[in-house]
């Protein structure tokens, strides 16, 4: 413990004595974490998007023609029972779809009560059982006599797990790019301060220090300062996604039924992740900066 004390102590002192240095490469640091983090909330966000609206995908709205009679819709309904794959049919009515759309709509609801009349068409829930029966259906359902659209998320799925996979890819691109940065910064910061002890490295070096001795304290600055960039970086996007859910939250939930990834869930697991990258790169680039003078 008393070794530790020592070490923290000369990390605090060197940091003391360069300031500007060590503010400069926690602003970096912070600012290559606070990329990534927007990068991992958005990635998170549309996983979770895909996902639940995946558990949708056995269900198809087929909308009805305005003006059908009965024995139509009737025989839409026949159609439909009788094709592969389909558990069951249900009838949902213009007047049951426009309630449940002020629902969804939530406090807002009341703007719906001065429509003139009820643009939402009669329709037919259909559910099936895999997402084979979901395609083959769509298609099929479009060339019956009294449909008028048919509605499904297949399209609204790949197009998100398209763009997860985008984000996925532009994050790792990222943070490879952004983590070699930032270990490049701290390595040159904590090399300014080895230079300005190069002569007391060499003295404790002749007096028989060992490299780990001489290293601790360098090591310990870019622990320091990866855990400064990480706890900066995590209460920015904390506040940044917070203030985004206050602003959005309620709207996406209404539209697709899908609450965003609670912050505080979301900003502990960030935390963990962020702590442990920073930690990294100030390890890192600090054993980068003085390797050469303790190989004189």
């Amino acid at each position: 413990m008393s070794r530790i004390g020592y070490n923290l102590k000369q990390a605090f002192s060197q940091m003391g004595r360069n300031k500007g240095m060590y503010f400069t490469s926690i602003l970096a640091i912070t600012a290559m974490m606070l990329i990534l983090g927007l990068f991992f909330v958005a990635f998170v966000n549309v996983n979770l998007f895909a996902t639940s609206i995946e558990k949708d995908y056995n269900v198809i709205q087929i909308y009805l023609k305005d003006g059908n009679k009965q024995e139509v819709n009737d025989a839409v309904k026949a159609s439909l029972e009788g094709m592969n794959g389909v558990d069951e049919v249900t009838y949902v009515s213009k007047d049951e779809a426009l309630l449940t759309l002020k629902e969804r709509w939530g406090d807002n609801g009341y703007l719906l009560d001065n429509l003139p009349d009820n643009p939402l068409p009669d329709s037919y829930t259909v559910y099936v059982e895999d997402k084979d029966a979901a395609n083959s259906l769509a298609e099929a359902a479009l060339t019956i006599e009294g449909v008028d659209d048919v509605v499904y998320y297949r399209d609204t799925i790949e197009k998100l797990a398209q763009i997860s996979h985008f984000i996925e890819v532009g994050s790792i691109i990222a943070m490879a790019f952004l983590v070699i940065v930032s270990i490049i910064i701290v390595a040159n910061t904590i090399k300014l301060t080895v230079f300005n002890r190069e002569k007391e490295i060499g003295i404790m070096k002749y007096l028989g220090a060992t490299d780990w001795f001489v290293r601790a304290p360098f090591v310990w600055c870019g622990i320091i300062v990866g855990a400064i960039s990480a706890l900066i970086a995590t209460g920015l996007v904390h506040l940044i996604y917070t203030k985004i859910i206050e602003l959005v939250g309620t709207d996406i939930a209404r539209i697709i039924s899908v609450t965003m990834v609670p912050a505080d869930y979301l900003t502990k697991n960030l935390l963990v992740i962020f702590l442990c990258l920073g930690i990294s790169i100030g390890v890192v680039g600090s054993i980068i900066s003085i390797r050469r003078f303790l190989d004189k």
